[in-house]
């Protein structure tokens, strides 16, 4: 079999340094023991990459996310969110916390209203934070 050449893999992936980063990883894999999908032929691994790509036998999205996840570092898990909790409102302190109205509907959100000019006033008494000694360092 001829030698792959760069033109056979930039049909599968357009971006030629791209096609650098996936070549390399799929080849650090091979030399980690990855199975091969084309024969050898007294390739390198880098060749053999190249041509599994030039050769579609794997394809580059698999690989763009075997390479991703090779290099996170923190794998956010999907959790399932929490049920709300109901307000009790049968306590005195719950029940001046969150006031209900005999009219209010459970599935309506409660906001509380500022003006704008609250909103203004508010803003002008923060302070702004005091310099320690150790940002100037």
């Amino acid at each position: 079999m001829a030698r792959v050449t760069v033109e056979d893999c930039i049909e599968k992936v357009e971006n030629r340094f791209e096609l650098v980063l996936l070549a390399s990883h799929r080849a650090r894999l091979l030399a980690s023991g990855a199975p091969l999908t084309v024969d050898r032929d007294r390739d390198k691994n880098p060749v053999v990459a190249l041509r599994e790509i030039g050769d579609a036998t794997i394809t580059a999205d698999d690989l763009k996310e075997q390479l991703i996840h090779s290099l996170q570092k923190y794998v956010e898990v999907d959790e399932p969110e929490a049920e709300t909790v109901p307000l009790l409102s049968s306590s005195p302190a719950a029940a001046s916390v969150a006031p209900q109205s005999a009219n209010s509907d459970d599935s309506a959100p409660n906001f509380d209203r500022m003006s704008e000019e609250d909103l203004l006033r508010g803003l002008e008494n923060l302070a702004p934070p005091t310099e320690t000694d150790d940002e100037g360092d």
